[in-house]
Order: structure tokens, then sequence, then C-alpha cells
């Protein structure tokens, strides 16, 4: 029963870091690709950054050179750590798994329960 739990959200102010971590059960990281998104009220989801099985790390313009993806095999554990955050990145942020083994666009199939990031002016 592939499942994904996520932790790590909270409140913080501008220009503050959180990371979040996303731990996977029944599905092997390595083997799978792995997608953050985040989706604020009255707003479109969006892809934030993913990373495939070879290590490949994709990160969405809007936090490039702010946020890192990361994963530790041996802990089935995905993480995402976001430094130098805006108001514009408050919203719910998912974990999300794609096991057809690609990582070329922003589709999933298991997705995580999301965990709420506020970011105060």
């Amino acid at each position: 029963q592939a499942q994904l739990m996520e932790s790590g959200g909270g409140s913080v102010q501008a220009g503050g870091s959180l990371r979040l971590s996303c731990v996977a059960s029944g599905l092997d990281i390595d083997k799978s690709c792995m997608l953050w998104f985040r989706q604020a009220p009255g707003r479109e989801r969006e892809g934030v950054a993913r990373i495939g099985p070879s290590g490949y790390r994709f990160i969405s313009d809007s936090v490039k050179g702010r946020f890192t993806i990361s994963k530790d095999n041996a802990k089935n554990t995905l993480y995402l750590q976001m430094d130098s955050l805006e108001p514009e990145d408050s919203a719910v942020y998912y974990c999300a798994a794609w096991r057809i083994f690609y990582c070329s666009d922003w589709n999933a199939d298991t997705w995580g329960q999301g965990t709420q990031v506020t970011v105060s002016a």
C-alpha cells in the first residue's frame, strides 16, 4: 500500500527557512520520480521541484536558487529545503510520486496529504 507522509510545514517570517520531509512506504523513492507540488487558495496547483531515479533534478523558475530537492534512499525519504521564503510561497505543499519511472513532466500517481506553509511579511 503506497503512502506518502509529509511533515515540516509551519509558519515562518519572510526570509526564513523550512525543510519539508516526505517518508514513503509501499514504494521505493529510488525507483520513482518524486515531486513536490504546491497550491495556494484560489490558485492552480503548481509543480515546484522533482527528482528522478537517476538523481536528475528539475526546479521551477519560481523557486530556483531558493529551494533544493534531495532524497535519502536509505531512509526512503524525500526533502524540500526552502530558503529565503517569501509570502508568495505560502501554500499547501504536496509530496507526490510517479511510479511509471519517467520524470520529464509534472505527472504523479501517488500523493501525500499536504502540509501547510505560511510565510508572513
